[in-house]
C-alpha cells in the first residue's frame, strides 16, 4: 500500500511541476522532471519510508545518516543546487557553482509543487519561501543562485503565481 501511495505522490508532484514548467516557459524540460524517482534505487526507498507528509529521504537520512535515494537523485537531476557543487582547483576544495537559469526555473517549479503536495489544502503561497528560509543558513548554494530563487519565492509570497511566472518567463539570465 505504501508503494502505491508513494507512486501517486511522486506522480502528482511531477504533474504539478509540468504544469508550473509550462507557466515558467520550460515545458519541454519539465516533461523529464524527476524521472529517476521511478528507478528501482529511488522508488524502493521512497516506498519503504513513505509517510505522505514529508520526503521519504528525510526518514532514510534520520535512520542511517544518509539517504541512498537522495544521493542517486541529486546526481541525476540538475534542478537541485546540490548537483552544482564541484572541485575548485584554485582553492583546492568543493564549492557551489552558479546554476544555469533553466535549472533555477525548474528548481522553483519543483519547490512550489512540493509545497503544494505536502501541504495539501493548507498550502499558501508563503509556504515555499518559509521552507527555503528555514534552511538558508545551512545551505551550500552559489550566492547568485540563492538570491535569484529567493527573489522568485518572495515574489510568489507577495504577488502570487501569475506575477511570479511572468517574472520567471522574462528572466533570461542572472
Amino acid at each position: 500500500m505504501k508503494a502505491i501511495k508513494h507512486f501517486i505522490t511522486i506522480t502528482k508532484h511531477r504533474h504539478a511541476v509540468i504544469k508550473h514548467g509550462y507557466k515558467a516557459g520550460i515545458f519541454f524540460q519539465s516533461l523529464f522532471h524527476d524521472l529517476s524517482k521511478y528507478s528501482i534505487t529511488e522508488f524502493r526507498s521512497g516506498a519503504k519510508y513513505y509517510q505522505g507528509t514529508r520526503s521519504p529521504n528525510e526518514v532514510e537520512r534520520e535512520l542511517f545518516g544518509y539517504s541512498s535515494a537522495w544521493l542517486h537523485h541529486k546526481g541525476r537531476n540538475r534542478h537541485h543546487f546540490e548537483h552544482w557543487i564541484d572541485f575548485n582547483p584554485k582553492v583546492r576544495r568543493d564549492e557551489p557553482v552558479k546554476m544555469p537559469i533553466k535549472y533555477v526555473k525548474e528548481m522553483f517549479c519543483d519547490r512550489v509543487a512540493a509545497s503544494k503536495i505536502y501541504q495539501g489544502k493548507n498550502y499558501t503561497d508563503n509556504h515555499p519561501i518559509e521552507y527555503f528560509m528555514g534552511g538558508k543558513d545551512f545551505r551550500v548554494i552559489h550566492p547568485e543562485t540563492s538570491d535569484l530563487i529567493e527573489l522568485w519565492l518572495r515574489t510568489l509570497s507577495e504577488k502570487g503565481e501569475e506575477e511570479t511566472f511572468k517574472l520567471i518567463r522574462n528572466t533570461k539570465e542572472y
